[in-house]
């Protein structure tokens, strides 16, 4: 991801730069002895596993769909209205939806975008409740010389109508965590206490945080302790490897197992979603690894 760029506009220069591959290959790659291996295979259960598409936009969603059963990831993460009949076809569940946000800097902490987003908001979240999902994601944007606690009111102040109308349809919004440092500068809701600390104001279960790993690995590091401490006021968790977001094995600086552990350890039932971007050839291999690397 990069900043000013939503998910799928930031994968296109991702991919420019690293060897085309197609969909076709990535799928002959996968092959036939392997499926009826990863059919046979017996996940722990312990997590439940998701991904997002704009990591494999070289797959159509229908093919991201098939290979991520095959894997034992049931959910397809990052996905709306025009998403779900798709999923719904291929029996994949819709862990966290998207698509009333205006875009990762414009959010809640701006009273200028409140109205725009308040109309997206009670437009989609009966949406959500009625296609039978649960989490849709928001932000805080950009900070823009706000201090924290003019971030905190105007965040509470925004948020505040649409919460009661989550509440009433038993969805949850779900701010997502970024760093601010190297990938989306100004972002204010970068630290897990600036997050924890705008739930307990909005005092709601639903309101919640997206917990990604890779940016808070960034931002603080002290990951385990923060699952662990503030397990709460978290609903979703997505991984990527530290530094670059790839692969999430041993080419990078975190033991994903230890982190999946204490995620397990906490009774979270939620998803963990996979948010890597491939640098290797066969990308389905390394969801597959992936996979087996959070089954704990």
């Amino acid at each position: 991801m990069a900043t000013q760029q939503n998910r799928r506009s930031a994968i296109r220069n991702i991919v420019a730069g690293t060897a085309a591959i197609t969909a076709t290959g990535m799928l002959s790659s996968f092959k036939k002895e392997e499926i009826k291996e990863t059919l046979s295979d017996k996940l722990k259960g312990n997590i439940n596993h998701s991904v997002s598409p704009w990591c494999y936009s070289e797959l159509t969603l229908d093919q991201l769909c098939e290979v991520s059963k095959q894997i034992g990831i049931t959910g397809i993460d990052l996905c709306g209205p025009k998403d779900w009949p798709i999923l719904q076809k291929h029996g994949m569940y819709s862990p966290m939806c998207n698509g009333a946000e205006i875009n990762l800097t414009d959010g809640f902490g701006d009273k200028q975008f409140h109205a725009t987003l308040q109309k997206n908001y009670s437009d989609m979240i009966p949406l959500v409740a009625k296609n039978g999902y649960k989490n849709l994601i928001c932000f805080s944007g950009s900070r823009r010389g706000k201090d924290d606690e003019t971030g905190w009111n105007n965040c509470v102040e925004g948020l505040k109508p649409i919460v009661a109308l989550a509440e009433k349809h038993n969805v949850v919004l779900a701010m997502e965590l970024l760093n601010s440092k190297i990938d989306h500068k100004d972002y204010q809701c970068s630290r897990v206490e600036w997050g924890v600390e705008l739930a307990k104001r909005l005092n709601s279960e639903n309101f919640k945080l997206l917990f990604d790993i890779y940016h808070m690995q960034i931002m603080e590091g002290d990951i385990i302790r923060n699952i662990t401490d503030y397990h709460q006021y978290i609903c979703h968790f997505h991984t990527g490897g530290i530094p670059g977001r790839h692969e999430i094995d041993d080419t990078q600086e975190l033991f994903y197992p230890a982190v999946m552990r204490a995620i397990a350890a906490t009774g979270f039932k939620g998803y963990v979603g996979q948010e890597f971007v491939p640098k290797q050839a066969d990308k389905v291999a390394s969801l597959r690894n992936a996979i087996h690397i959070c089954d704990v």
